[in-house]
């Protein structure tokens, strides 16, 4: 998984404004260098010895250090009040993701010559990045001691990971979406804006490349080990050889098509078409890429891959792409979840998709075929599924998506699968989230998105709240499930 997603090397560059003491930055950077290491892997960061940035040569003298040493996100440690100028330039001319934070007062008794006012420089700080047009990541309380920048230069890590990912990621799309799915709409518009490429290629072109697979000796392998991961959930192995030709020819095309980018992302195609001329149905290895941090989107959707790529830089774990799917049942709310759970009825609902979310991030998991699709075609085509009910535990769902007139907007809301027995089909869970209702309503309803969304596996709107943030989403159009107490432009006051 590791190699398709970026590593971190942040440096640490202290500034320092002239009339301010420079020993003030130069020990409290020491300080915090020596908390970071103490706390969390030092091989994250570097801090820049080569000066404290007072002027503009300083500054850049510091820039060709943390390049020379590997450095591709930068952390702008305000030891003093800072430089203003300087400060923004560094930031301005790095290529990267950045962040600012700034050193706290360290005792009563040192408020005179020891005293550095970076609360103060802070405010400065942030309106000159604005003049320049300087994007910066700012923690929620940007000033502390030394433990406390530590923490938030780690909090910084997930979402540098993030940005770093994006600059270069390529999506890998096959075949226009399926007939009567509109409401994925993908402008690539914005994929361009946020430096991320394109490959769009027909699914005729991957038919002849799988085509172009067969009797691969490479096969027998992948196929034992589908089966070693499958177990006794392994129902349908007279297809397994099929799916790992068809695994192979993605990873081959990956390789031979991600060109300067280092990362990729696969919007797939899985139907009308896809069965009868495959032979079978592709979650399964859908579910394998993404599990090894290959995020492989359904029904072609490309901004669903672009969550689920954001997403497994974030958590460094596999993440999943589900239909916010159907309600849960008022009986099966009543037995399993009220009086257990501090979640109303519509705070609950079922993410589902077909088969797409990784053996380990399910309870139990059977390879079968697709119950919906083997409604209208032969059985034997639609095999391909992994089908089982997601773990219980903490989830994120979000989505990053651009408009049909192609304007960024996002959404992040944070829950929990429930330890509840879906008794349904595919890869499903019982969801819960607090105020769904009314998310769902004035937030997904309201604002248009698609019913597909991405799913990490953990707590993480913290981290996708700013990265949404850095990459230009406007607040406006960032949204999340807000409580009770605060309602939503569009609610009835008098529903």
């Amino acid at each position: 998984m590791i190699s398709n997603i970026p590593s971190v090397k942040l440096g640490i560059v202290a500034v320092s404004r002239d009339c301010f003491p420079e020993s003030l930055s130069v020990n409290r950077r020491k300080a915090l260098v020596e908390a970071y290491k103490a706390k969390y892997d030092e091989a994250d960061i570097y801090e820049c010895p080569v000066c404290i940035v007072e002027s503009e040569i300083h500054m850049v003298q510091a820039l060709a250090d943390i390049k020379a040493a590997g450095c591709n996100a930068l952390c702008v440690y305000l030891g003093n009040f800072g430089p203003e100028i300087s400060e923004t330039l560094l930031a301005k001319h790095f290529d990267g993701p950045k962040m600012f934070c700034a050193a706290a007062e360290e005792s009563q008794n040192d408020l005179v010559q020891g005293r550095g006012d970076a609360y103060c420089g802070m405010l400065n700080a942030s309106y000159n990045l604005k003049l320049r047009n300087v994007g910066a990541y700012i923690p929620e309380y940007p000033v502390g001691d030394a433990e406390d920048c530590a923490d938030m230069i780690h909090g910084f890590l997930p979402i540098a990971r993030a940005i770093l990912g994006l600059s270069d990621l390529k999506i890998i799309s096959f075949g226009p979406r399926p007939l009567n799915f509109l409401a994925c709409n993908a402008p690539i518009k914005q994929l361009y804006n946020l430096g991320v490429e394109i490959e769009e290629n027909s699914e005729l072109d991957l038919f002849e490349a799988f085509n172009n697979h067969a009797g691969d000796p490479r096969i027998a392998e992948v196929a034992a080990d589908m089966a070693a991961e499958l177990g006794a959930g392994n129902k349908k192995p007279e297809i397994l050889e099929k799916l790992a030709q068809y695994e192979l020819t993605l990873l081959d095309w990956i390789e031979a098509h991600k060109g300067y980018r280092k990362y990729v992302a696969i919007a797939g195609k899985c139907w009308p078409a896809f069965q009868t001329q495959f032979g079978f149905v592709p979650c399964y290895v859908n579910s394998r890429l993404t599990g090894r941090g290959i995020p492989v989107s359904c029904e072609v959707d490309i901004y669903g891959a672009l969550s689920e790529y954001i997403g497994s830089c974030i958590s460094q774990d596999a993440v999943t792409l589900l239909d916010i799917n159907n309600s849960v049942p008022k009986d099966m709310y009543k037995e399993s979840i009220e009086g257990k759970f501090p979640y109303t009825h519509k705070d609950t609902f079922m993410g589902f998709h077909c088969g797409n979310t990784c053996s380990n991030k399910l309870s139990f998991c059977e390879m079968k075929n697709q119950m919906i699709m083997a409604r209208s075609l032969p059985e034997e085509v639609t095999n391909g599924t992994l089908e089982g009910d997601i773990a219980p535990g903490n989830i994120t769902f979000y989505r990053l998506q651009s408009t049909a007139d192609s304007k960024l907007c996002a959404y992040v809301a944070q829950g929990e699968v429930l330890p509840v027995a879906t008794r349904s089909f595919g890869s499903i869970g019982v969801f819960a989230i607090h105020e769904m209702g009314r998310f769902y309503r004035h937030v997904l309803i309201e604002k248009n998105y698609p019913h597909h969304g991405a799913v990490a596996f953990g707590h993480y709107g913290r981290e996708l709240f700013e990265v949404f943030k850095y990459i230009g989403v406007p607040v406006e159009d960032l949204n999340y499930n807000q409580p009770a107490s605060l309602p939503y432009p569009t609610e009835n006051p008098f529903a």
